[in-house]
Order: structure tokens, then C-alpha cells, then sequence
């Protein structure tokens, strides 16, 4: 076998910026993506966390996350998550390459949260649109945080940000990282409950395993997204919250699988009854919002959307070698 070409992270975020990434995100969920159609991932443990592995197929190609999540690396000065994507030719089952999985994942949550909050304020009813200058909280400090504003700068240039942290050293970083091109953000650490009142979206990107805020005090008509969790003891956004909101989840069966956030507000039962919108009914505009309510989008990452982004840096890989 020939050597795998191997695209380094930086070379995956050049080939993805944001409006490449949520705009390739919402086009396949207009086209053939189902995510109900996406398998479920597979878990095991590994001596201080454990290993994620997510295969996807798609017509032209298919591909293969493996992870490892280690919630302790953050105390040391290391990513909780490290990885590495594999893509193949889905005709002949040939490696295409090898990419820096932890570059795909930093660039696939935000575009893929994004997605979900673009379709829920175009979903709004007459009232509860967006400022043009949206506030918008973010709990999470590390690289999901940081990616998750500069994702929501693209959206809402105009967005005034602030963030919740749990170690000051991490949140200055934070603040100065994004400082440097041109983004400020404010440290809401000491005065939470104003700042989730305040809030006109609110994202969550922690590894907290406890609900980080009230849930009664987001406003109605205010955005939520909680992404920074998984598995049914997990969750980041409390039952009130859950049970006061309009819901649309990333997919029906991965959420009913691991989303923690929405199984302890009902029970598994109730919501296959409800049967709540997922990302894709929402994006190709058949989610439907209450006047005065928030709205809550929530999600574990999904197999597909890691191939989705996967495919575009190859392809543009290709692109430049043909040129």
C-alpha cells in the first residue's frame, strides 16, 4: 500500500471556515442526511476515560472517527479530547487519508450547533426574533468554547459574548485568545443568574455532569444549545428548563440513546410519544416555536457530521493537488 496522505490541523481548519462548515452542514441535512439513519457509536473504556468510535458511510465516501475523551486532561494543560479520522473511498473500501480528529471535532460541534441555532431563530414568531446584536453566554471555556463564539461572531457579527468558566487562568486565555482577533468577551463568571437572564442565546460546552444554571430564569424566546455532554447520567441544563421549552434535538434515537439532558425531564416513553423535531426537520423549516417560550436545541455529535466536514477538507485537498 501507498503512503496515506495525512491533512494536519491546521490544514483541516483552513479548509473549513465557519461559513464553509455551517453552510456544508445545512446543505446535507437539505439533501440526503438522515440522522435518524446514523448508527449508534461505540464506547470503550480506556485507563482514564474512554475510546469513541464513529463510522459513517455516504455514496462517495465513508469514514471512521476513533477518539479518546479523558475528562482529567484539561487540569493538564492537555484537550479532553484526542483523535484521529480515517476516510476511505466508499466504492472500493480504499483509505483516502488520515486526518487530525481533534481539528474535525473543534470545527464540526460549533458548525453543527450553529446549524441548530440559525434554524431555531429563523424559526422565531413575530416577537421572539433575535436582536441584531444578540447577547450571547457561553459556559465553557476551552477550545469547544472558544470555537463555539468564534462560530457565533460569523453568525451574528454584531453579538456581544460572554462566558462562564470554572478556572480563571483558562477563562483569561480564553478572553485573550479571541482578544487577539478582534473579539471581546466579558467574564460572567461572578454574576451567573444576571447573565443567564439577560442572555438571548445561551451555549453550553462543559464537562459538567450537573446542570450549570437555572433553568427558570432564561427568558422566554431566548436560544439554548447544550452540547458538551453525553450519556444518561449527564446532563448540563436542568428538567425545568427542559420541560418550559420548545425542544428539537440533533437526532430522535441518538438523544433517546444517550441524551442525558432530555430523558430525566420525561421519561424515554413520553418522548417517543412527543416525537420532538430533530436538526433537519428544523433546517429545512418544518420546526414549529411557541410565542414566549425558549427553545432548546441539544446533542451527543453524530457520525455524519464528522463525515460531512471530513469530506470537504478532502475534497478540497484534491482540488489544490489538481490545480
Amino acid at each position: 500500500m501507498s503512503s496515506i496522505p495525512y491533512v494536519s490541523g491546521p490544514d483541516v481548519r483552513e479548509a473549513l471556515p465557519w461559513d464553509v462548515a455551517i453552510e456544508g452542514v445545512e446543505a446535507a441535512l437539505r439533501g440526503g442526511v438522515d440522522p435518524e439513519a446514523d448508527g449508534p457509536r461505540i464506547f470503550a473504556p480506556t485507563p482514564n476515560g474512554e475510546f469513541l468510535i464513529m463510522p459513517a458511510i455516504a455514496p462517495e465516501v465513508m469514514g471512521v472517527k476513533v477518539l479518546t475523551v479523558s475528562p482529567d486532561n484539561p487540569a493538564r494543560g492537555l484537550e479532553k479530547i484526542q483523535g484521529l479520522y480515517l476516510l476511505y473511498d466508499a466504492d472500493t473500501s480504499a483509505p483516502l487519508c488520515v486526518m487530525d480528529g481533534i481539528e474535525v471535532t473543534a470545527v464540526r460541534t460549533p458548525a453543527v450547533t450553529l446549524t441548530g441555532l440559525r434554524a431555531l431563530a429563523a424559526a422565531a414568531p413575530a416577537g421572539d426574533e433575535l436582536p441584531a446584536a444578540p447577547t450571547v453566554l457561553v459556559f465553557g471555556v476551552g477550545i469547544q468554547g472558544i470555537n463555539h463564539i468564534r462560530a457565533a461572531k460569523w453568525a451574528w457579527p454584531d453579538a456581544r459574548f460572554q462566558v462562564v468558566g470554572r478556572r480563571p487562568e483558562r477563562i483569561q486565555t480564553a478572553i485573550d485568545t479571541l482578544a487577539t482577533e478582534g473579539i471581546d468577551v466579558a467574564d460572567a463568571s461572578g454574576d451567573v443568574d444576571p447573565a443567564v437572564r439577560a442572555a438571548d442565546v445561551i451555549i453550553t460546552v462543559t464537562s459538567s455532569s450537573t446542570p450549570v444554571f437555572d433553568g427558570s430564569l432564561v427568558r422566554g424566546g431566548a436560544l439554548v444549545a447544550s452540547v458538551g455532554q453525553h450519556g444518561l447520567d449527564a446532563r448540563e441544563v436542568d428538567a425545568e428548563l427542559v420541560r418550559r421549552s420548545d425542544v428539537m434535538l440533533e437526532s430522535r434515537a441518538g438523544m433517546f440513546r444517550e441524551g442525558g439532558n432530555i430523558i430525566p425531564a420525561r421519561s424515554l416513553d413520553e418522548w417517543e410519544q412527543l416525537q420532538p423535531s430533530n436538526i433537519r426537520d428544523a433546517v429545512r423549516g418544518e420546526f414549529t416555536r411557541t410565542t414566549g417560550k425558549p427553545a432548546l436545541y441539544t446533542g451527543v455529535g453524530m457520525s455524519w457530521e464528522d463525515l460531512v466536514l471530513a469530506g470537504i477538507v478532502y475534497r478540497g485537498q484534491q482540488s489544490e493537488l489538481a490545480e
